[in-house]
């Protein structure tokens, strides 16, 4: 019996979602983003849709947190697109300076399935999975969180 479920616990740790461990993104201009990549800073990866308001809210303060903090990466994941280039030109014509991926299914196992947006994960410099936010999120959410203000 303990050995059933120490094999049972050994599967479960092995399918865990890739999250756990990090993720692997490649971005509209074709950039690999992974969370190694980030070591000793924050990183907000948030998953967005184009007809979300909510998520268009949103947008300007995370612009502004990519821009403004050098502790900070921001990653959007677009979610719920036609194409490709609807989202490049979205993100064109919305100033977005952070790096976009497009939500596929190599997404979906690494994050599992977004049901709420914008869902947002932050990880804090050591690379762990500190916060996961579903819904509207703020510049000063964020900022907040990172000083330690937050919950």
């Amino acid at each position: 019996m303990i050995r059933r479920f120490g094999l049972l616990l050994a599967l479960c740790l092995l399918t865990a979602p890739a999250w756990a461990d990090g993720f692997n993104l490649k971005d509209l201009k074709g950039k690999t983003h992974t969370l190694a990549d980030y070591r000793g800073k924050w990183v907000l990866v948030n998953f967005w849709a184009t007809w979300c308001p909510p998520c268009l809210e949103e947008i300007p303060d995370l612009i502004m947190l990519h821009d403004k903090r050098k502790d900070l990466e921001v990653i959007g994941i677009a979610v719920d697109y036609k194409s490709k280039k609807e989202i490049a030109r979205f993100v064109d014509d919305n100033l977005m300076s952070y790096p976009v991926a497009l939500n596929d299914d190599s997404v979906i196992r690494q994050f599992g399935p977004v049901d709420l947006l914008p869902t947002t994960y932050l990880y804090n410099p050591q690379g762990k999975l500190v916060k996961l936010h579903h819904g509207l999120i703020t510049r000063k959410t964020v900022e907040n969180f990172i000083e330690g203000k937050g919950k």
